[in-house]
């Protein structure tokens, strides 16, 4: 195995819990890395599932099963690099008459596009835990689907030319919308143009974080993001390079949370999973495909249900089990 180093190229984001793999302190074991910076990251996705331009990527979890459900040549190891839930984060105009999950039907709601993964497990909650029908929402996308294949529901449609969502929120043409980068948070494509903006307006479930908790106490479904792919052709060839990936992750992972522990780590993001912390345990990123199962098959069930996958995906499609080989 380590005669000759496999030369990858290799797009992941800068987390705290990845950047010693970044810049080679931790290395993935036979694997000659070329890592490749794309800001944001969103546009690597794009890249990714539409030119497989690279042999390992990080990508949207629901992006990835869409891409994959289409045939496409990666597949999904079980590190997932991001995590939240997903109670909050959807904004809605005070003057819209929304005080409740089911009053957005007959509304439009403004998400960057219709396959976003936040949008996805936010529907997901809306649908599930308070009934929305979701069919009954226009939801208006301001940028194209990641994967060209995806054939929308009627009831997704396109903001007018030139138009952001963020305006038409503003402007009172969308009586709700996705905050940050998922919506009205920001102006411009992934591949151009792309501007933070402010999206002041007041969360439609304003007691989200107990309302998580609950959840997750109830369900054990913990919403990922920042899936980790790679080229079948790589793994063909290659097998233990899904080990060899996994290894290094966990050990940055491993150590990372050992600077949570020390308080040594204090950014926003570091911030975040201290938080995170106190629902879901010591380790608020979970790697491996046992810990993540039930998590998996509900994203992949709602994709479905949402008009998102043309068919129902099995985990042996979806992820390969690095800890298994």
């Amino acid at each position: 195995m380590l005669t000759r180093k496999v030369p990858l190229k290799i797009a992941i984001a800068e987390h705290p819990h990845t950047s010693a793999i970044r810049n080679g302190s931790i290395p993935i074991e036979g694997v000659d890395a070329e890592f490749i910076t794309v800001q944001p990251q969103i546009g690597a996705f794009r890249r990714m599932v539409r030119d497989v331009e690279f042999d390992v990527c990080e990508l949207a979890p629901t992006t990835y099963i869409i891409a994959r459900a289409y045939g496409a040549p990666f597949v999904g190891l079980p590190i997932f690099v991001v995590r939240r839930f997903h109670h909050g984060g959807l904004l809605v105009r005070p003057d819209a008459g929304i005080k409740k999950p089911k009053d957005l039907e007959g509304k439009k709601v403004g998400v960057r596009a219709y396959s976003v993964t936040t949008g996805v497990w936010t529907r997901q909650v809306l649908i599930d835990e308070f009934g929305l029908d979701s069919s009954k929402v226009t939801w208006v996308v301001d940028d194209e689907e990641h994967v060209t294949q995806l054939k929308l529901p009627s009831n997704v449609i396109h903001a007018p030319a030139g138009s952001s969502l963020a305006e038409m929120m503003e402007k009172g043409e969308l009586s709700a919308g996705f905050a940050a980068a998922a919506g009205i948070g920001r102006t411009g494509a992934p591949t151009g143009g792309w501007k933070e903006v402010e999206a002041d307006y007041p969360d439609l479930l304003p007691n989200a974080a107990a309302l998580e908790a609950d959840y997750y106490k109830r369900t054990g479904v913990y919403p990922m993001h920042g899936t980790i792919v790679v080229k079948d052709s790589v793994l063909a060839e290659h097998p233990w390079i899904a080990k060899s990936i996994f290894d290094a992750f966990a050990q940055a992972k491993k150590e990372w949370l050992a600077r949570l522990d020390a308080g040594e780590a204090t950014s926003a993001s570091d911030k975040k999973y201290l938080e995170l912390r106190k629902i879901v345990g010591h380790d608020p990123l979970p790697y491996g495909l046992q810990e993540n199962l039930k998590t998996i098959e509900t994203l992949e069930a709602t994709a479905f249900k949402q008009g998102l996958t043309p068919r129902r995906m099995s985990i042996g499609e979806l992820f390969v089990d690095p800890q298994a080989r």
